[in-house]
């Protein structure tokens, strides 16, 4: 039997995958319609076709590396706690409130890109992490 709260883990994986091939999709006829030849290109700098490719574009590759930061810490601690046999009730409600909320994130990111809108899902999604991260100190510290 496994942990709970290795169900939310496991789903915030999929939707990074997800984002990561509505943004390939969003950027392939982007980059075409720009006349930039993958052939011929070369890497360069985070974010340096903001700018040449259109901003509804970029949106899509730059929430790809949003899931790539903060959450990376939402699964060391979801790990931690389903290590320390604590990843059922609260926990596991906690951690499908914190993808709930990347998934949410990622839509306003992905679509409109309103900052007011963004914000208080990642704010909110911060609370919730710090809640989960509080529940692992207070066993670990014990």
């Amino acid at each position: 039997m496994h942990s709970p709260i290795l169900a939310p883990v496991v789903a915030l994986v999929i939707w990074s995958l997800v984002v990561l091939l509505w943004a390939v999709f969003t950027r392939m006829p982007a980059l075409k319609a720009a006349g930039i030849d993958l052939a011929k290109a070369r890497g360069g700098k985070p974010g340096g076709l903001d700018g040449v490719l259109p901003d509804q574009t970029q949106w899509k590759a730059h929430n790809y590396n949003h899931l790539m930061e903060q959450p990376t810490l939402f699964y060391a601690v979801c790990l931690t706690l389903a290590l320390l046999g604590a990843g059922a009730g609260l926990n596991a409600t906690l951690a499908w409130a914190y993808v709930g909320l990347r998934v949410v994130h990622s839509l306003i990111q992905g679509t409109s890109n309103v900052i007011r809108y963004r914000f208080t899902a990642f704010a909110l999604g911060t609370l919730v992490l710090a809640a989960l991260t509080v529940h692992a100190a207070l066993i670990v510290f014990r």
